[in-house]
């Protein structure tokens, strides 16, 4: 990730005022939301990072990646609407599609809440409710998930998305989000990317704040992770495919999560993916996090931290 570049703020409104017929998705998330409300029928084209669900997604044209689409392609597949996120996908992409005269709808949840709004709003666009029950049941589940959490004490949690560098995120994000519901306590909620990248590793000062800079992305030191002394440490497989490799040079560590046996490898799209997915995000996440309680020896009446 480089550390200069344009604003990362760009997310487009659904910009639509017609029921899409034609649509090419480049979210991962959103190919599968579509086919969970049963609008699958309507993609002309979608990513090569686009897998679920495999049985539906294979047959249809693929555009590239989420970061390198190929546009030539997206343009002769004449879409009325394109669907990308600002965190997935290129601001330059999305600018050349505009000019192209494709419309566009740029989604940014940075909450659970926010991304099942956006659910409702596709069921909104495409004029088509079927499947609405899906998204009641997954709300009803939400509350029932985050009341059972909150009746224990918060648990010390790192989640890294890369590495050489390591790098994870703070309390300005859709994955922050997603831990809180489950009672985790985000290490780093608070640490803000530093620039240039001898800064945020604490060898040089950092150069002043600018706002064009997305700083919810830290990159950070094995000596962070041991003075943060998480509980638990979640190692999804995406972006990074985090492997058994890194959970044992993390056990090397002098951390509660090494010592008690809580680094675990985990499916990324669990955290990362907002839409239909989080449905399983929330029958996946519980039995390992109640696990995690006993081996701290928690209570459901202890909330001290």
């Amino acid at each position: 990730m480089s550390d200069a570049g344009q604003s990362y703020q760009w997310s487009m409104p659904n910009p639509v005022d017609f029921v899409p017929q034609r649509v090419v998705s480049l979210v991962p998330s959103l190919t599968l939301s579509l086919f969970d409300l049963n609008l699958g029928h309507r993609l002309v084209g979608v990513t090569d990072y686009c897998t679920r669900p495999e049985d539906r997604v294979k047959n249809i044209p693929k555009v590239g990646g989420t970061k390198n689409p190929d546009i030539a392609k997206i343009i002769a597949l004449h879409p009325d609407l394109v669907l990308m996120n600002h965190e997935e996908n290129r601001r330059e992409d999305a600018e050349v599609l505009q000019q192209a005269g494709i419309s566009l709808w740029v989604t940014e949840p940075r909450t659970v809440q926010d991304a099942i709004n956006v659910l409702w709003e596709i069921m909104d666009v495409f004029d088509d409710a079927s499947y609405s029950e899906r998204v009641r049941i997954m709300e009803k589940t939400l509350d029932v998930v985050r009341l059972a959490m909150s009746s224990q004490p918060p648990i010390r949690t790192f989640v890294p998305i890369w590495r050489d560098p390591w790098m994870t995120f703070n309390q300005a994000t859709y994955l922050h989000d997603v831990l809180q519901i489950f009672g985790l306590h985000n290490v780093f909620a608070e640490r803000e990317r530093q620039f240039p990248l001898k800064a945020d590793l604490g060898e040089v000062d950092p150069l002043p704040t600018d706002s064009s800079r997305d700083m919810r992305y830290p990159r950070i030191t094995l000596e962070e992770i041991v003075a943060a002394q998480p509980e638990l440490i979640l190692l999804p497989d995406e972006p990074y495919l985090f492997q058994e490799a890194d959970a044992k040079e993390l056990y090397q560590l002098d951390i509660p999560a090494a010592h008690l046996d809580n680094i675990y490898l985990i499916d990324g799209s669990l955290l990362s993916w907002h839409g239909t997915r989080f449905a399983f995000t929330l029958t996946e996440l519980p039995p390992m996090v109640e696990d995690v309680h006993e081996k701290l020896g928690h209570t459901h009446e202890d909330k001290s931290d």
